[in-house]
């Protein structure tokens, strides 16, 4: 029987397509999160169920242990109290039970901006999680710096339909690359079908091009039926009781705010020039037409 791959976050936006195109190429996949009951549709594909907490070092070196690869992450938690804190705790615990089960290949979820050491929020997190797993002599490692996620956008669908508005405190007129989580997972997925592994490197995610804010509202706003939606540039102090309404620790909401300042200063970018490997397929105009259209008339 062949080894498995292990997925963490198997429940996410990308580790659960990450899951079922392994699934799909006849790979076995030990399928990891925090609740069975959620697993429960991918252990009805065929996935192995994992539940439990990754920030447990002793049950990951279980989980890791004979696994032929792993994709790992450090999940969002938007009520963490000290945000830093979380994050080097769940890193550390990766990179412990990583090197206790001796993975032979690993691909994490980093971000763009994961080389710069401050003034980047939530990505610095990342950044340290790169570091730890560049002591993982053995194992080849492949860390994903992907773009802005095109699912952002769908946080502000509320703001869209009751002011007819949308916005942040990002500026408007910055241009950013934005990519479709599912390109995230289906790059993850073909590293590890091809096995093309070569010891550690780091791989930019770029969608298929850059966009403002203000073109991508125009974009999103066709698709919803609001031609002409206007994007606006929120005050820091709007956006911090925005968020804080909406459930966000103290934490997380400034590491937010950092970052979003981090994009506005233009030194959240890659350090490469876009290439046909960075570049992938799914545009805004696609991911606006299906994944967005459809949540807009759910939240009706």
């Amino acid at each position: 029987m062949r080894s498995p791959f292990v997925v963490c976050g198997a429940t996410g936006n990308v580790g659960s397509r990450v899951t079922e195109m392994l699934l799909a190429a006849g790979e076995p996949v030990r399928a990891v999160g925090r609740e069975r009951v959620r697993l429960g549709p991918l252990a009805a594909k065929g996935a192995e169920p994992w539940p439990g907490d990754i920030g447990d070092s002793g049950f990951l070196e279980e989980v890791f242990s004979g696994a032929r690869g792993a994709f790992i992450l450090i999940p969002p938690r938007y009520d963490a109290p000290d945000f830093r804190e979380y994050q080097n705790r769940i890193g550390a615990s990766l990179v412990s039970a990583l090197s206790k089960a001796r993975v032979p290949r690993i691909v994490a979820l980093s971000s763009v901006g994961a080389h710069l050491t401050d003034d980047t929020g939530p990505i610095l997190g990342l950044h340290d999680l790169e570091t730890w797993l560049r002591t993982l002599k053995e194992a080849e490692v492949v860390c994903l710096r992907p773009a802005y996620f095109m699912e952002n956008h769908l946080w502000n669908l509320p703001l869209i339909r009751n002011q007819g508005i949308n916005g942040s405190p990002i500026r408007g007129d910055v241009p950013l690359p934005m990519i479709a989580t599912e390109d995230i997972a289906d790059a993850t997925a073909r590293m590890f079908v091809e096995g093309k592994f070569h010891g550690h490197a780091f791989r930019y995610l770029l969608g298929p091009r850059d966009l403002t804010m203000t073109e991508a509202t125009r974009i999103l706003g066709e698709a919803i039926g609001i031609p002409g939606l206007k994007y606006v540039q929120f005050p820091e102090e709007e956006a911090r009781k925005a968020l804080a309404g909406a459930g966000m620790s103290g934490s997380v909401l400034e590491a937010m705010l950092k970052m979003q300042r981090g994009f506005n200063a233009g030194i959240i970018r890659p350090t490469r020039e876009r290439s046909a490997e960075s570049t992938t397929p799914t545009t805004l105009e696609s991911f606006a037409k299906s994944v967005y259209a459809r949540a807009y008339r759910v939240a009706a």
